[in-house]
C-alpha cells in the first residue's frame, strides 16, 4: 500500500509536495543574491554581512524544534500552511523595513522560521501520506527540489534586480510562499491529528538520539549544512569577485544567474547520490563524498584568479559534491527512524544542521576579513576552505547504518 485512504495517489503527492516547496523558497536566496550590495549600500563589514545571512538559518534553528516536533501530534498540512504564511510576511517586512544589521537580521530570522516549518513539516506530510518501498526515492525527490527552490530564488532575484529596486524584489518573491500556501491548502487533504506520542525521542534500546545509526546521520548533515549553506550565502559575491578579476573577458552571465544554473546542478547530484548510496551503501558512500567535497572547498575558494571557465568548472564540481550526498543522509536518518518518532528525530535533524548553517556564513566572513577581506584572493581561499573542514572530519568519525530499507 502507498497511500492513505481519501489522498490523492502517490505520485501527485510528491509532485505537489515538490511544487510547494520550491515556491515557498522564493526568497530564500534574496538576500545572498543582494550580499554584495546591501554590505556596499550600509557600508557593513564582511563579517556583518555573513552576521545576517546567518540570522536565516538561526531562525530556521530556534523554529524547527517546536514545529517540526508538532507534526508528531498535528497533521504537517496545517504546520506547512501557517509557516508559509510567516515566509511571506518576513520578505514583505525585509522589503518595507530593512535597512542595516539588526533589521536585516530580524526579519531574515523571520524568513528561516518560515522555512523551519516548511521544509521537514513538508517532509513529513509527504511521507505520512506516501509509504511504501520506493518512499526512499521520494524522499529524494522532496529533498532535492531544494536545489530547485535555490536556484529559482537566485534566478528571479537576479532578473527582477535588473528592472526593480531591491525593496521591490523582496516584496515581489513574497508571492512565492502565498502560492505554495494555496497548494497545500486546495492539494492535500487534511489528516487526523496523531496525537500525543508518548514514546518521544525513546525506543526499545533507550534513547533514540545516543543511538549512533541516529546521531551518525544528525552529525553527518550538521557537517553538510555548514557547507551547503555557508557556500551559498557567499556564492554571488565570490562570483562577483571573480568576475571583476577577467580582464580580458567580459563573461555572457551575470553573477546571479550562473549561482542559479550552479544550484540547480544540486537537483541531479543528490537523486544520483542517493541511488548510489542505496547500491553500494551509505556506510561506504557519504564518507567517501565528504572527503571529496571538504577537499574541493580548498581548491574553489583559491580558484577566483583562474580563467573564467576553469573557474566555474571547479565551483561547479565543487557544488555537486557537496550536494552528493544530501538525499543519502535524509533518506537514511529516515530509515533509521521509527515512524511514530520521526517528527522530533527530524526535528534535532534539522536543528543541527540548519544551526550549523547559521554559524557557517558568519565564519566565512570572519575568515574573510583576518586573511584581507573582499578584496584578497588568497583570503577567499581560506574562507572557503572554513566550509570543508568538518566534512573532513566527520568523514572518518561517523558510521552511517540504516536500521531499515526505505529506497
Amino acid at each position: 500500500m502507498t497511500s492513505r485512504p481519501d489522498t490523492p495517489g502517490p505520485l501527485r503527492v510528491v509532485g505537489l509536495m515538490c511544487l510547494a516547496e520550491t515556491l515557498s523558497m522564493t526568497g530564500f536566496a534574496t538576500y545572498p543574491a543582494f550580499l554584495a550590495l546591501l554590505r556596499d549600500a550600509w557600508a557593513i563589514s564582511n563579517s556583518e554581512a555573513g552576521f545576517i545571512g546567518g540570522a536565516y538559518f538561526a531562525g530556521y534553528m530556534a523554529a524547527v524544534p517546536v514545529l517540526s516536533s508538532l507534526t508528531d501530534r498535528f497533521d504537517a498540512r496545517r504546520i506547512h500552511i501557517l509557516s508559509c504564511l510567516l515566509a511571506a510576511a518576513s520578505n514583505i517586512g525585509f522589503a518595507l523595513a530593512a535597512g542595516g544589521v539588526v533589521t536585516a537580521a530580524f526579519f531574515q530570522a523571520l524568513a528561516g522560521a518560515g522555512l523551519g516549518g516548511t521544509y521537514m513539516p513538508g517532509l513529513k506530510a509527504l511521507t505520512d501520506r506516501v509509504s511504501g518501498p520506493r518512499q526512499g526515492r521520494h524522499i529524494a525527490f522532496y529533498t532535492a527540489t531544494f536545489a530547485v527552490g535555490s536556484s529559482l530564488s537566485l534566478l528571479l532575484s537576479g532578473w527582477f534586480g535588473d528592472f526593480f529596486h531591491w525593496r521591490w524584489v523582496f516584496g515581489l518573491l513574497a508571492a512565492g510562499p502565498l502560492g505554495a500556501a494555496l497548494i497545500v491548502v486546495f492539494a492535500l487533504k487534511p489528516l487526523p491529528s496523531p496525537g500525543i506520542q508518548k514514546s518521544g525521542l525513546t525506543s526499545g534500546k533507550g534513547h533514540l538520539l545516543r543511538e549512533r545509526s541516529v546521531m551518525s546521520f544528525i552529525i553527518g548533515y550538521a557537517v553538510h549544512c555548514w557547507e551547503l549553506f555557508g557556500f551559498r550565502a557567499w556564492m554571488v559575491a565570490f562570483l562577483a569577485f571573480a568576475y571583476g578579476l577577467q580582464k580580458e573577458f567580459r563573461p555572457p552571465f551575470s553573477p546571479t544567474e550562473v549561482a542559479a544554473g550552479i544550484s540547480l546542478l544540486g537537483l541531479g547530484a543528490s537523486l544520483a547520490g542517493n541511488e548510489i548510496a542505496m547500491r553500494f551503501g551509505r556506510a561506504r558512500f557519504i564518507p567517501a563524498v565528504m572527503v571529496v567535497s571538504g577537499s574541493l572547498s580548498w581548491v574553489a575558494g583559491f580558484s577566483a584568479s583562474w580563467p573564467y571557465w576553469l573557474m566555474l568548472l571547479t565551483v561547479a564540481l565543487y557544488f555537486i559534491s557537496v550536494m552528493a550526498d544530501s538525499a543519502a543522509l535524509t533518506a537514511g536518518l529516515i530509515s533509521a527512524t521509527p515512524v511514530q518518532q520521526r517528527g522530533v528525530v527530524m526535528a534535532a535533524y534539522s536543528f543541527m544542521g540548519f544551526g550549523a548553517g547559521f554559524v557557517a556564513p558568519l565564519i566565512f566572513g570572519v575568515t574573510l576579513d583576518l586573511f584581507g577581506g573582499k578584496s584578497a584572493a588568497n583570503a577567499w581561499g581560506y574562507a572557503f576552505g572554513s566550509l570543508g573542514i568538518g566534512c573532513l572530519i566527520a568523514a572518518g568519525l561517523t558510521r552511517f547504518k540504516s536500521r531499515g530499507p526505505v529506497r
